[in-house]
């Protein structure tokens, strides 16, 4: 490139910079088209809103015309708040509206409420809704929107008609039985042409916002749960602590169940719910007078032709054991629908225990007439003479292992060393197997009373028979005993203090102070020293249950009192009646026995020796190949 050809592009470049920079916008000017900028972004964005909301009025216009076109067919059923029709028996009262043809009211009679009535409203109209969807060809027909004309209304049935025009109708018939049974069938009459061919469910949307009924709200929200029966047989529910929303059940279902801790309103379909269920359970706030707000999304079978009318049945009834399974006798499904699984008696293990015990010796004492809190004492009494025996063989098992500490001390001394430990105990396995005890015998019968602990803990809150039963100072056996309460929930106690957990409290700090005596007296060496740490923390055991049970039902604390007290009640006299001399006579003659005609020792003492001995042995091994290598 030669010198004439560099000054070209240099005066090429200087006019080009010079045009650009004589032909920029002034400052004002850059800020009218600033100012002309946002105002055309405004217009545009106000424009595209305007478009938007035009999009969405000609939606909800032909959402509009689309719900005149589905429901011109009941334009006079669209009009009209509806009427009331009562249907009662001796048991329920319920109320009926023509507008949506579904149970506005339910009252069950002859169970107080928390405010004092003498009958109980399980829900109203406030806090329950119930819609039947027919999904047709071209729109919905929701038996919400309806106003249905009601005939042949008697004291126990009603026939609610949805009429179309040219013959077409929606007809709802209910009939109550003579206890807590509604039964209900759906037909849609000459409507057949509406639907499509493979049109064969009804969708079912079953809100309830459950009503605290109980005194003690945290309690009775813990026993509240929606709950679920399987086809082929066994109940679920949704848990009864976390929100759950649209939760969705795998298996065919034969019935849903809105359920309070006494209380329950239970929706069954002939032919099942299918697979296509969603369920919502959500806990709500203390203080709001409820306790879950329930929902069910549900399809079952119907036929568009009114062929076969869609069937289904309510149960709006007490958490009864034994009345659930006489009223699910009046059921004309012919499932086994197992309604008194309603009444949680706990896992299986336990409610085979209350099934086939506890309910039998309760129903035996209720007959009786005896006042509840009794018929608490009298089962206590019954289970403490049980498992006396056990109790009994536990407790001699440990006097034992007492009368012979001094024995083993003296046996053993020489083997204080912590390379000793091992021999030490296989020393001490030795000499109980001479005396013929066993360390672990004491320890098993314990364990087979704890699944009675557990059954009644199981029992006993779902017990509605014990529900506004008075005892002594309790006004309500089912619910908590304050001694005092108090406007505000503090930390870990609520707002209240209950008598019988503190009662239950000072019962388990006494047994638990002679559990540990009983145990202090045969421990040695290090064990005594871990003895110590233990004795703390089984002091603060009473502590921490006085939280756990301050909101319990006072039923419930009353029975682990009495339980306690009699159980160490039976520790204290076994301990005044055990003559330990006699006992170690008749150790010193067992052995004397055993050494004459030695015994093959066999079980777990037999297992826990040939283990130790092969710990011992490889100790040994290890100890003579350090001295090889190292030469100590």
């Amino acid at each position: 490139m030669d010198k004439n050809t560099i000054t070209g592009f240099v005066l090429i470049a200087i006019v080009l910079f010079g045009f650009t920079w004589f032909n920029q916008p002034s400052e004002e000017e850059m800020e009218a088209q600033r100012v002309k900028d946002s105002i055309e972004n405004v217009v545009r964005k106000k424009a595209e809103e305007q478009q938007k909301i035009a999009e969405i009025q000609k939606k909800a216009e032909a959402a509009r015309k689309a719900t005149e076109d589905s429901t011109a067919l009941f334009h006079n059923a669209m009009t009209g708040a509806g009427q009331n029709i009562v249907l009662k028996n001796d048991k329920l009262e319920l109320t009926l509206s023509s507008r949506g043809a579904t149970v506005q009211k339910a009252v069950i009679k002859g169970f107080e409420d928390n405010d004092g009535n003498k009958d109980v409203t399980l829900f109203d109209k406030a806090t329950q809704k119930l819609n039947f969807t027919f999904v047709a060809k071209e729109q919905n027909i929701s038996t919400e929107d309806l106003t249905f004309t009601p005939s042949d209304v008697t004291a126990n049935t009603v026939t609610f008609t949805a009429d179309a025009g040219d013959g077409k109708s929606i007809v709802i018939k209910y009939a109550l039985s003579k206890d807590y049974k509604l039964a209900c069938s759906i037909v849609a009459n000459g409507m057949a042409g509406l639907f499509s061919p493979n049109a064969s469910t009804i969708d079912i949307n079953w809100q309830d916002l459950c009503k605290q009924q109980e005194k003690g709200f945290t309690f009775e929200n813990r026993y509240s749960t929606l709950t679920y029966h399987f086809n082929e047989s066994g109940t679920d529910y949704l848990n009864e602590t976390s929100e759950k929303k649209d939760e969705t059940v795998d298996e065919p279902i034969d019935w849903v169940a809105f359920k309070n801790q006494f209380f329950s309103a239970v929706m069954i379909a002939k032919t099942g719910f299918g697979t296509d269920v969603k369920l919502t359970s959500i806990p709500q706030e203390k203080g709001t007078g409820y306790l879950k707000q329930y929902e069910a999304k549900l399809k079952t079978d119907f036929d568009p032709k009114g062929a076969t009318p869609t069937e289904l049945e309510f149960y709006f009834v007490p958490n009864d054991f034994r009345l659930l399974q006489s009223v699910e006798e009046e059921s004309t499904f012919g499932k086994d629908l197992q309604l008194e699984r309603l009444v949680y008696l706990g896992w299986p293990l336990f409610r085979y225990i209350n099934r086939w015990f506890t309910l039998y010796v309760f129903d035996f004492l209720r007959s009786m007439a005896i006042p509840m809190g009794i018929i608490l004492i009298l089962i206590t009494l019954l289970l403490k003479a049980i498992t006396y025996p056990m109790v009994k063989k536990s407790y001699m098992s440990s006097a034992k292992m007492r009368v012979l500490r001094p024995k083993l001390e003296e046996a053993t001394k020489h083997l204080d060393k912590p390379e000793d430990a091992l021999q030490k105990q296989q020393a001490q396995m030795q000499l109980y197997a001479e005396y013929g005890v066993s360390p672990l015998s004491g320890c098993l019968p314990m364990l087979i009373q704890m699944p009675i602990w557990i059954a009644m803990f199981n029992f006993v809150p779902n017990a509605i028979q014990l529900r506004r039963q008075s005892f002594l100072w309790i006004d309500d056996l089912s619910t908590y005993d304050p001694i005092i309460s108090w406007q505000d929930n503090l930390w870990l106690i609520g707002d209240h203090i209950s008598l019988t957990c503190i009662l239950f409290c000072g019962a388990n700090l006494l047994y638990s102070w002679f559990t540990m005596q009983q145990q202090k007296d045969q421990m040695m060496g290090a064990q005594a020293e871990q003895m110590k740490m233990m004795r703390w923390m089984m002091m603060l055991m009473p502590l921490m249950f006085f939280f756990m049970f301050n909101d319990y039902s006072s039923g419930l604390n009353f029975y682990y009192f009495v339980s306690l007290f009699f159980s160490a009640l039976i520790m204290w006299v076994l301990r005044k009646t055990t003559n330990d001399e006699k006992l170690l006579a008749i150790l010193e003659a067992k052995r004397a026995e055993n050494k004459k005609n030695p015994k093959k020792m066999s079980g777990f003492a037999a297992r826990l020796q040939a283990m130790q001995q092969q710990q011992q042995e490889l100790q040994r091994q290890r100890d003579e190949l350090r001295k090889k290598r190292f030469g100590k």
